[in-house]
């Protein structure tokens, strides 16, 4: 990893789905609980399209804290800020906005869970493509 980066959200905050072509991110939750919500968007991956749901943060109501998360370039990554969330985020490549996308974190395709259905969202998020967009087009993974 290359970079640090801290990120703090209000509770009901929610963030993505961004998905990068080059960069992996390790997340670390320092305080808070987040719902995580993971789309594998990889032509060819043995996961491709595949979701993942899983909280992460301050203990869940068995006592397990699942703290860290990496996420590998490819798919798409978002979250849900139940709790105030103070995140830091490592990456693999210096910050690159040409290597900065998002698919509609609400796209039914998707098929995840979300915990709030009104969540408060960037002008950024609200405005990312549909799923079926994003498959027919996929911007960044042509050289």
């Amino acid at each position: 990893m290359v970079q640090g980066n801290l990120s703090f959200s209000r509770a009901g905050v929610l963030r993505g789905l961004h998905f990068h072509r080059r960069q992996a991110d390790y997340w670390w939750v320092c305080r808070g609980r987040m719902f995580v919500a993971l789309f594998d968007l990889r032509d060819g991956s043995p996961t491709a399209g595949e979701r993942c749901e899983v909280w992460i943060g301050d203990g869940d109501e068995h006592g397990a804290a699942a703290m860290g998360l990496y996420v590998p370039p490819g798919v798409a990554h978002g979250f849900f800020a139940a709790t105030e969330v103070l995140m830091q985020y490592l990456v693999d490549h210096v910050y690159d906005g040409g290597d900065e996308f998002g698919v509609a974190w609400d796209d039914p395709a998707l098929g995840i869970s979300w915990p709030a259905a009104d969540p408060e969202l960037s002008d950024r998020d609200r405005g990312n493509p549909p799923l079926a967009e994003v498959l027919r087009n996929p911007p960044g993974f042509t050289e």
